[in-house]
């Protein structure tokens, strides 16, 4: 009997469209994947290497000082009180989705299922396959956000946890956090929010579960986004006491931790909003710029409620049609939809490349 193959990175499949954009004067415009490409604060950086945090092993749930960051930041930002005991540090958050299943089957044999929105990052379901798991996608409205009647009493039952992710990667859309948070609650399912786009919530105010309580839920925050900080892997989770202490123990006796001289750089970025408004500008800015480009080639996109990314619908529907298109007269790198779940037809733009390469773009397409 055959053991398990791991399927095709998701970002993989687009290698042949990504060499001819490649091959175009001036190269590649790499609008695929998520990664910032503006600088992290200087002296974020200048803390790296001048905090002396590297000589020992750092504390896995993190420093005294970076979790009273955190929480002095959740406080600041959201106007919620969590506790520093209630905070622990990660690896990065993507490395927390993909491993947090198997620790809550161990925590709970006798269920078996993770719950995610069926238009999601892929690492949800991922996470889950990998523990073992049922990964069960619930399905999502009109508006991307998960409709949770739609969830079977048996599933339900069988919940490990429900993943909820607002602003929502790839869609942009604000989830009803509040609504999630009493679903778990009502059915003893623990709710997990990734809030890492939560500082660009373009719709009004940034939101958190943790406004809710955190009885139950847990809240999952990056500085890869906010900070420019995707390279140095840090992030930290807060909220129901319980299961953050369960989780902290459980990760520290595996040795994930997040290194000394990070978690000093962690501390200085999250005291600070300013370098967080600076990029929240920028991304506002190529989201309007990148929906002009799209809409002279006949693709309306909508402006989304939060993150940086533009979900648009493909007329006719078919998005690898598109995505060759784009690649082969603009040059430019997106993302089918269906890397996403149950995304087909539409195309994922994420806008982390500067104006001027967007600018690039748009040259291109006219030209053709």
């Amino acid at each position: 009997m055959a053991g398990f193959e791991p399927p095709v990175y998701p970002y993989e499949r687009l290698a042949g469209v990504k060499a001819v954009a490649e091959a175009l004067p001036g190269g590649l415009v790499d609008l695929s994947i998520g990664t910032p490409c503006d600088p992290p604060a200087d002296e974020v950086v200048a803390a790296l290497s001048t905090s002396g945090a590297e000589r020992g092993y750092p504390a896995s749930i993190g420093s005294d000082r970076f979790r009273a960051a955190a929480s002095g930041w959740l406080a600041r930002r959201f106007g919620v009180s969590v506790g520093e005991s209630q905070v622990a540090a990660c690896v990065g958050t993507k490395e927390f989705v993909g491993t947090l299943p198997q620790w809550l089957r161990l925590r709970t044999p006798e269920r078996d299922t993770i719950l995610y929105p069926a238009v999601s990052y892929p690492t949800y379901e991922m996470g889950a396959i990998l523990a073992g798991c049922r990964a069960v996608p619930v399905a999502v409205d009109e508006r991307f956000r998960p409709d949770l009647s739609s969830v079977s009493a048996a599933d339900a039952g069988r919940a490990l946890a429900l993943w909820v992710n607002s602003p929502g990667n790839p869609a942009g859309q604000l989830d009803d956090l509040a609504a999630a948070a009493a679903w778990g609650r009502d059915r003893g399912v623990p709710v997990f929010s990734d809030e890492c786009y939560v500082e660009f919530t373009w719709d009004g105010p940034g939101r958190t579960i943790l406004a809710t309580g955190a009885d139950g839920v847990v809240a999952v925050h990056s500085l890869s986004k906010r900070s420019n900080l995707a390279g140095a892997r840090v992030g930290f989770y807060a909220g129901d006491a319980e299961l953050v202490r369960y989780l902290s123990e459980v990760r520290k006796h595996v040795g994930m931790m997040v290194p000394g001289p990070v978690q000093a750089a962690t501390v200085l970025a999250l005291d600070d909003d300013d370098h967080v408004a600076v990029q929240r500008d920028r991304y506002q800015a190529r989201l309007v710029r990148f929906q002009e480009v799209l809409a002279k080639i006949g693709v309306e996109a909508p402006l989304p409620g939060g993150g940086f990314y533009l979900w648009a619908p493909v007329p006719g529907g078919d998005a690898w049609a598109l995505t060759d298109r784009l690649a082969r007269t603009g040059g430019c790198l997106v993302s089918p939809g269906d890397l996403y779940g149950a995304g087909a037809g539409h195309i994922r733009v994420a806008l982390v490349q500067p104006t001027e390469r967007l600018d690039l773009v748009a040259e291109r397409l006219s030209a053709a």
